[in-house]
C-alpha cells in the first residue's frame, strides 16, 4: 500500500497508525548534528519513527560497531555523518564508513539509502574533501541498494567560518566564486521529504533563492554584524579559489528554498 506523504508517494512502510497514515522507520546516522537533528524532528513530527544514531548512542561507522542494531527494522537509512577532516584522510573515512553502512543496510534489507552531498561536488577534483564526497556518492550508486542523493549548496550557517579562513584584523580576502547560500533548516526539509519518498536512484539538487559572488556575500555578512573590516578580491584565497565558474550553483530541475540570506541574517 502507499499514499502521498511529505510530498512524495511512500511505499514499503512499517505499519499504519489509527489515523490511517503509514508509518516508516528511519535510522538517521549522524542524527544528533546540525542537519540530522532537524531531520529526526521533521520525520517524527510527520508521524514517522525516526531514531538518531551517532557515536554517543554507540554507533561507530569506522568499526561497524552498533550498525546492525541501529538498522534493524529500518525502512530507510539516512547518512548525515561527516569526515572529521577536510584533507585527504577524508577519502579513507568515506570509503570505510560507506562500506560498513552499505553492508549493514543490505543485511537489514533496508529499502532506501539517503545521503547528503554538495552541489558541484564532482566538478572540483582539486579539493580532497570534494573528491571524498564524490567517492561516497559513487559507493552508494554502485551498492545495489535503492538510493537518493540530496546535493545542497553552501550552508548559510557556515559563511562565518569561510570568512575566517582568509582574514586578519583589517581585511577578509575572498575569491569571486558564485555562492548560492541555503539555510540548514531548508536543507533538512529537503532531506526529510526525499527520505520519506520513493528512492530517486539519482540526485536532487537544493539551493537558496539568491546567488552572490563570495566577495559580495562577505561584505553583506560583515555589514550585518557591524564588522568594519574590508573585503578584498583575491582569486587565490581559501578553499573556494579552486572552484572554476558557477559549478557550486544549482542547475535546471533543482529545488529552490524560500529563505533569503538577508532575512536569515536578521
Amino acid at each position: 500500500m502507499s499514499e502521498y506523504y511529505l510530498g512524495h508517494e511512500v511505499s514499503g512502510l512499517t505499519g499504519a497508525t489509527d489515523e490511517g497514515h503509514w508509518v516508516m522507520k528511519f535510522a538517521v546516522i549522524g542524527g544528533t548534528g546540525l542537519i540530522g537533528s532537524q531531520v529526526v524532528r521533521n520525520l517524527n513530527e510527520a508521524g514517522h519513527e525516526a531514531v538518531p544514531h551517532s557515536p554517543s548512542t554507540g554507533v561507530d561507522l569506522l568499526t561497524g560497531q552498533g550498525l546492525d542494531a541501529a538498522l534493524d527494522g529500518a525502512d530507510v537509512v539516512v547518512n548525515l555523518t561527516n569526515s572529521p577532516t577536510f584533507d585527504d584522510a577524508s577519502l579513507a573515512f568515506f570509503r570505510t564508513s560507506m562500506d560498513n553502512l552499505v553492508a549493514a543496510a543490505k543485511k537489514a534489507g533496508t529499502g532506501h539509502f539517503v545521503i547528503l552531498s554538495i552541489v558541484g561536488v564532482d566538478q572540483v577534483p582539486e579539493l580532497d574533501y570534494y573528491r571524498a564526497k564524490t567517492l561516497q556518492e559513487d559507493i552508494l550508486k554502485d551498492s545495489g541498494v535503492p538510493y537518493s542523493i540530496v546535493r545542497a549548496t553552501q550552508f548559510m550557517e557556515f559563511v562565518d567560518a569561510v570568512l575566517s579562513w582568509t582574514s586578519d584584523e583589517t581585511t577578509v580576502r575572498l575569491p569571486g566564486t558564485p555562492i548560492q547560500p541555503i539555510a540548514a533548516a531548508d536543507v533538512a526539509a529537503a532531506v526529510s521529504d526525499v527520505s520519506a519518498g520513493k528512492p530517486l536512484n539519482g540526485i536532487l539538487e537544493v539551493g537558496g533563492p539568491d546567488v552572490y559572488p563570495l566577495t559580495e556575500l562577505g561584505r553583506i555578512t560583515l555589514s550585518a554584524k557591524g564588522d568594519t573590516r574590508s573585503v578584498a578580491l583575491d582569486e587565490t584565497a581559501g578553499m573556494f579559489s579552486a572552484v572554476k565558474g558557477d559549478v557550486l550553483t544549482t542547475k535546471d530541475g533543482a529545488r529552490i528554498a524560500a529563505t533569503r540570506y538577508l532575512d536569515w541574517l536578521k
